[in-house]
């Protein structure tokens, strides 16, 4: 078995590391194996980077053989035990039930029940087509963020360099090996700052302005909008864009700005409790029942769900949700509604703030 130590280099200015956990308690983990599950495959080498004495180092384990499992997943443990928050990208799914399987088959007494847990690629899933990425592959978060790494390899290309150094042992093939999973630990610390982006959707915002703004829709439409400025919770280590029916996001640094379309014209407010009112045809609206007694009979009808609405003129904003009342919409099966843009909505900045949050959510998890 080979232990190898190293030390790195990394920008800590670029996100709050700590805010997911002191830097002394993170273990970042990476594990190269022969295959993907436990007992059909081999584990010949785990890394992990951690930080002490005001820098990052890192430490691997490789197994020289097939029967040095074992040894790997004791050293490791072992070497784990002191740290309290793991830190890794997908091992929600793959590194740790496959370490612990491990320790099953060995009946080795080891798990990560007491340890916390940061998968990054959980924390970015969500956000994939706002980031336009094209796979969420480590390489691939890297390669947005702008990192270069210095081996060429992935992990399904090392298992016959392996399983031929077990047969062969050469120094070259060694090296391949350990610099592949060492550049899954630097990039895995370098690309912390993705969590940026999950944050514009998790922690709290504030609309630092808010107004109305004309523009030119593709149809060459004048057409108005609501323009919100937004402070973000952290910098953003690259600008994006993204829209989503008639909203737009651009965000660059510690700044977004949010861009929604009015609606300008008609909308109906459907009454609840159908059944007392009429409908009217002839004046398309509803009326309920206490007053419609003076309404010629020939002019009315039971009311349904979808005709017993009032009607208003007006400047409206969408929402997908019943955020603000009274709650309007086009046709009763719609699932966007609408709210009125008041004077006194333009005057409260709270209520900017919890739209801001509103539409981002839905961006992030639109309605199908």
């Amino acid at each position: 078995m080979h232990t190898i130590k190293n030390t790195l280099t990394v920008d800590l200015s670029t996100y709050p590391y700590e805010s997911i956990a002191p830097l002394c308690d993170m273990l970042f983990i990476d594990i190269e194996t022969t295959g993907f599950t436990a007992r059909s495959s081999s584990l010949y080498l785990i890394g992990c980077a951690y930080y002490k004495e005001e820098r990052f180092h890192t430490i691997q384990w490789f197994a020289d053989n097939y029967q040095e499992e074992e040894l790997l997943l004791y050293h490791f443990f072992n070497f784990a035990q002191t740290y309290r928050h793991l830190i890794h990208y997908n091992g929600n799914l793959f590194d740790i039930p496959y370490l612990e399987a491990k320790c099953l088959q060995y009946d080795l007494p080891f798990n990560f029940n007491c340890m916390a847990g940061t998968d990054l690629y959980k924390r970015i899933l969500p956000y994939k087509n706002i980031l336009r990425l094209s796979s969420l592959k480590q390489k691939a978060i890297e390669d947005f963020l702008g990192i270069e790494r210095d081996d060429g390899y992935d992990g399904g290309q090392l298992v016959n360099i392996y399983h031929d150094y077990v047969s062969e042992p050469k120094e070259f093939s060694l090296q391949l090996m350990l610099l592949h999973n060492y550049e899954d630990l630097r990039g895995m610390i370098r690309i912390v700052p993705v969590l940026a982006y999950a944050d514009i959707f998790n922690l709290p915002i504030k609309v630092e302005k808010a107004g109305k703004n004309k523009y030119t829709d593709a149809d060459g439409v004048e057409r108005s909008e609501i323009l919100m400025e937004i402070r973000l919770p952290n910098a953003l280590p690259v600008s994006i864009s993204y829209g989503w029916t008639d909203c737009y996001l651009l965000a660059h640094e510690k700044t977004a700005k949010l861009k929604i379309a009015l609606r300008e014209g008609e909308l109906k407010f459907f009454y609840p409790n159908y059944k007392e009112y009429y409908y009217l045809p002839s004046e398309d609206t509803a009326i309920h029942k206490s007053v419609a007694a003076y309404v010629d009979k020939g002019h009315r009808e039971p009311a349904k769900a979808s005709n017993c609405y009032g009607k208003k003129s007006g400047v409206f904003l969408p929402e997908w949700e019943p955020l603000f009342a009274p709650v309007f919409r086009e046709n009763y099966h719609d699932k966007t509604m609408y709210f009125e843009l008041t004077d006194d909505f333009k005057k409260d900045s709270k209520k900017f703030t919890k739209y801001a949050e509103h539409i981002l959510q839905i961006m992030a998890h639109p309605i199908v």
